[in-house]
């Protein structure tokens, strides 16, 4: 029997509560990526209604390559709570993860609303700092399997992010070197290049998507501009850094 959007949303809020496995939904009913939308802002809404807070929004597909395995002509979007965010050097508790991965990436930080569909041209007016970042993954489903719909309804994997020291958005980001560090070994490396071509370009994809979709991007949220390069399987021990050329470095504790 199908289950309706807000009985999914409280099933995977669950099973992020209590770091529990659990079958795709996509086995037992069918879900277009539209209801699987509304199942992510459902499956939030549970998170604010105990009183964590939308910090902003990650992005996801912004390599030309993954959009095509999978499918799609565009990026696809989760959310972020004050809840996800871990402090620069902080300790993650394993515990509370099924299998978490994680991925360098890029930060934006929102100077001011954006109502409208940006260029290139509007980005210093609406972007005031930038840093190199950590995001942690982590589908609840089993195996780590999921359809497209499955992932967008769990948040598009996304579980946790950390941040780097916040610098002046008139940095370039052309071909700029970015690591995954574990135990000082440099494990994966890429370059900004690798995001869409340049993470701005994923910044500005998200203002037109988001216009479309209604969704207000704030002044003071965050915005990940997707993963540079593939995800890293987490293990308790383990010490995660990030390093971008012109960025800096930013990292974590695995407990």
């Amino acid at each position: 029997m199908s289950k309706s959007i807000l009985e999914l949303a409280k099933h995977l809020d669950s099973a992020a509560i209590n770091a529990d496995a659990v079958p795709q939904i996509s086995i037992d009913q069918e879900l277009s990526i539209a209801d699987a939308y509304k199942v992510q802002v459902a499956s939030i809404d549970q998170r604010l209604g105990r009183g964590e807070k939308l910090l902003g929004y990650k992005m996801g597909f912004t390599s030309k390559a993954k959009m095509e395995q999978m499918g799609v002509n565009e990026l696809i979007w989760g959310r972020l709570t004050s809840n996800m965010e871990l402090k620069d050097g902080a300790a993650l508790e394993l515990s509370k993860y099924v299998h978490p991965r994680a991925e360098p990436e890029v930060a934006f930080r929102i100077s001011q609303d954006i109502p409208e569909v940006l260029t290139e041209a509007d980005i210093p007016n609406y972007v005031d700092a930038v840093c190199a970042a950590i995001e942690i993954i982590d589908s609840r489903y089993k195996d780590f399997k999921f359809s497209l719909e499955d992932v967008i309804a769990d948040n598009c994997s996304s579980t946790g992010y950390v941040l780097g020291e916040w610098l002046t958005a008139e940095n370039k980001f052309d071909h700029l070197s970015i690591s995954l560090e574990v135990n000082g070994e440099v494990v994966q490396s890429g370059s900004t290049d690798d995001i869409l071509g340049n993470p701005w370009n994923s910044f500005l994809e998200a203002t037109r998507i988001f216009k479309r979709e209604g969704i207000e991007l704030k002044k003071g949220m965050v915005l990940l501009a997707g993963a540079a390069t593939p995800a890293v399987f987490l293990k308790a021990g383990d010490e995660v850094k990030t390093t971008c050329d012109g960025l800096g470095e930013v990292g974590l504790l695995v407990k």
